[in-house]
């Protein structure tokens, strides 16, 4: 029922979208010629009524209402009101396909987790596969006129092959008086948990996927039911009808033309057929009729989805899936690029040009700059390297003052910074280097203490303790554990702060 008109449209040509406006099957033609016409005859027969039947005095009423429809038609917000609505309707119909039971993720995942080449392993991969399609079944046929059509009851859905009587029977004594389109899927669930314990499903990650992808299945179908079941508010689409019905039944008053010798502001001309008010009409009712038709597209309508297409595409693939495809696999051969250092598909000479167009690597490619905008900016013209200008860069930030306390205290801090940086920066080295001489018996070469002694920051040494002793254990106590000393610790790694804060003290 789909009207496809893809391949028409392929290409942008000049007037590419012209071909289409003699289509006749799902046009706006189809629609809405019942209702241009019935409109096109109500406006003929008052403009005849206005000409040849009303007196003048009649006349001149009617040419009053006239100018009064004209003047106050405009107050309906027509173009507001069907734009949201209209919008709110495509937005609707497209995520009611989205939610179409599709059975290809998990006729893959049930032929690659249920295993076994006898009849069992078949008969298990067959059955999960007819339950997910006679979910799908029963669920279409609550939504889809088409479908409840083809199968209208329980013994048609039986003799079609989608379930057994003794299934049925099960389905039926099963007291609930809701739509049973998941019981399926929980028939699905039972006997992926029966083949997991017999070994057809080998492990517990292999029935979690499973089970996942059937939730999604589910969750479909639970979809299509409340998009049936929850309609867009009743309020908004009579709201809509009225403001289009009410317009248009102004205009079929409001657009007359009048008698040109009244001298009535702009009617000026008389004709017998509004050209452009029909074209309004057909804009605006057209746009009312396409929201008409796909607010349900689970009907009969030249546009509306062809589900009973889909029961039967689905049943025959997932079958073929897990059935005469599966563990059925073509002899490994190396591929026709298997030397090739780059491989490269041919392509015909119709597309041959395609070869020669560059690959996209970025927007940002063509760009072009001049020579000397490429070169790094040095802080103030300094000649250094670009790693060493940060301490340039920090002096300007202290606030040193010449000749004041502050300024000196901040400029001594600033050269400790800097001798501390020198010394944490060979930190790794000195390390290494320590522990060398130290396996040598030679004394580590260091100069980082000279620095602590310049600024008068060495750790002072621990004085020998002078208190009395601690008192001597018991016989009962058990014995001292002896634990090494740890070795003082070198030099603070470079990526730990430095304690300033302390050496601040110092200076101060």
């Amino acid at each position: 029922m789909t009207v496809t008109y893809t391949a028409r449209v392929a290409n942008a040509r000049f007037g590419g979208f012209s071909q289409l406006l003699l289509l006749w099957r799902g046009s706006i033609y189809k629609l809405l010629w019942r209702e241009l016409l019935c409109f096109l005859g109500l406006y003929m027969a008052l403009s005849a009524a206005y000409r040849f039947m009303l007196a003048e005095g009649h006349k001149r009423y009617f040419e009053k209402l006239v100018i009064y429809c004209d003047q106050y038609a405009s107050l309906i917000p027509v173009s507001f009101v069907l734009g949201f609505y209209v919008t709110l309707v495509v937005n609707r119909w497209w995520s009611q396909y989205l939610c179409m039971p599709l059975p290809d993720a998990l006729m893959c995942i049930v032929s690659g987790t249920v295993h076994g080449r006898d009849e069992r392993g078949r008969l298990y991969r067959r059955t999960l596969m007819r339950y997910a399609g006679l979910s799908a079944v029963l669920i279409l046929r609550s939504v889809s006129t088409a479908v409840f059509k083809r199968f209208p009851t329980m013994d048609h859905v039986v003799e079609a092959g989608f379930m057994t009587r003794e299934e049925r029977k099960k389905f039926e004594n099963l007291n609930s008086s809701y739509n049973k389109y998941w019981v399926p899927c929980v028939w699905f669930s039972n006997l992926a948990a029966q083949a997991r314990r017999e070994g057809r499903i080998r492990d517990n990650g292999s029935l979690k996927l499973l089970l996942e992808e059937l939730t999604v299945f589910r969750g479909k179908c639970a979809m299509l039911f409340h998009y049936d079941w929850i309609s867009i508010p009743l309020v908004y689409t009579q709201v809509v009808t009225i403001a289009v019905y009410s317009y248009f039944l102004a205009c079929v008053i409001g657009r007359q033309f009048l008698d040109p010798a009244q001298g009535y502001k702009d009617h000026n001309l008389d004709l017998f057929v509004p050209v452009f008010t029909l074209l309004q009409f057909f804009f605006y009712a057209g746009w009312l009729k396409v929201a008409e038709q796909l607010i349900n597209p689970f009907g009969e309508d030249d546009d509306d989805f062809e589900t009973n297409f889909l029961i039967d595409r689905n049943f025959q693939v997932s079958m073929l899936a897990v059935d005469e495809m599966y563990d059925d696999l073509a002899m490994l051969e190396k591929d026709l690029y298997w030397d090739a250092a780059e491989a490269r598909a041919p392509y015909t000479a119709a597309t041959a040009f395609l070869r020669l167009q560059p690959s996209f690597q970025g927007s940002t490619f063509d760009i072009t700059l001049a020579k000397e905008d490429m070169q790094f900016e040095r802080p103030d013209g300094a000649d250094v390297p670009l790693g060493e200008a940060h301490g340039d860069f920090l002096q300007r930030l202290l606030p040193v003052g010449p000749g004041t306390a502050a300024g000196s205290l901040l400029g001594r801090r600033l050269s400790l910074m800097r001798r501390k940086n020198s010394c944490v920066s060979e930190a790794s080295t000195a390390a290494s280097c320590a522990g060398t001489s130290a396996l040598d018996g030679v004394a580590p070469e260091c100069d980082c203490g000279d620095l602590l002694l310049d600024s008068g920051l060495r750790e002072p040494e621990l004085e020998p303790h002078t208190g009395p002793e601690p008192p001597a254990p018991g016989p009962d106590a058990e014995p001292f554990t002896t634990v090494p000393m740890t070795a003082p610790r070198g030099p603070a790694p470079p990526w730990l702060p430095s304690p300033i804060g302390e050496e601040e003290e110092n200076l101060a």
